[in-house]
């Protein structure tokens, strides 16, 4: 949430600059709104928890009770971003290793995947897919013919880097157990979507849950809750923000 001048703070990271601005406004404007009712006490990092539950339940998801008491952290610097999110190209190692680091199982990792069920990607974070996957097959293989083909439309060889298209091309406004549905027809958008259908290991999970929205609901919420418990800040490991944009003493 951290805003800086010099344009080296967390939201700055590569990875990061895909997302999008309205998000952040509405954590910005729900902070002013709650500062007017009770000054200094509810966190930037609660109301980003909050939203997100929030969010899921409008686009049609399940509600679940957030944790609260986090405090905001005191250091945001783009170069600790890489690394520590997964990448669209992981395999499932890979994927398991980097959610293993936050004390998320695999079967969390599948379950907090299905957040591609809504928002968006640029291009090129699965070009290559498209153009120039391996020697031996331009196109991903795993990829369904009628979908790469669509996906090439959208996003052609050189395209604007800010043209973005839905992680869900079949329902992408509405939270659901779609994106599975997806992976099993092999419209997952990146090769760390569609490697879970792919990888034997975890394949049956996806499978269960393309077939059983409420045992993906059911695992999405606890992962959620695990999640929501990731480098919690409390006491003076952190503080409380007045504007969620600067530090405190900034």
């Amino acid at each position: 949430m951290i805003a800086s001048p010099n344009g080296d703070a967390e939201k700055d990271a590569q990875d990061n600059l895909s997302l999008a601005g309205d998000g952040f406004d509405t954590v910005i404007k729900a902070k002013q709104a709650v500062e007017v009712q009770c000054p200094g006490i509810v966190s930037c990092a609660d109301i980003l928890a909050l939203a997100a539950r929030d969010v899921v339940v409008l686009a049609g998801g399940p509600s679940w009770e957030v944790e609260l008491g986090r405090r905001d952290g005191l250091v945001s610097q783009a170069s600790k971003v890489a690394g520590n999110l997964p990448d669209p190209e992981f395999n499932l190692v890979q994927l398991n290793t980097i959610f293993a680091k936050n004390n998320l199982t695999q079967f969390d990792m599948i379950a907090l995947s299905g957040a591609h069920t809504l928002g968006f990607s640029h291009c090129n974070r699965f070009s290559n897919r498209l153009y120039s996957f391996s020697s031996s097959s331009v196109v991903d293989p795993s990829l369904d013919p009628n979908y790469a083909q669509q996906l090439m439309q959208a996003c052609p060889q050189n395209v604007d880097p800010s043209i973005a298209i839905n992680m869900d091309p079949e329902t992408p406004r509405t939270f659901d157990n779609v994106y599975y549905q997806n992976l099993v027809s092999g419209k997952g958008l990146f090769t760390s979507d569609e490697v879970l259908f792919s990888d034997p290991a975890s394949q049956p999970t996806v499978s269960d849950f393309a077939s059983n929205p409420g045992n993906f609901n059911g695992a999405f919420i606890t992962a959620m809750r695990k999640l929501g418990r990731v480098g919690v800040k409390t006491g003076n490991e952190g503080e409380i923000r007045m504007d969620c944009t600067k530090f405190k003493d900034a």
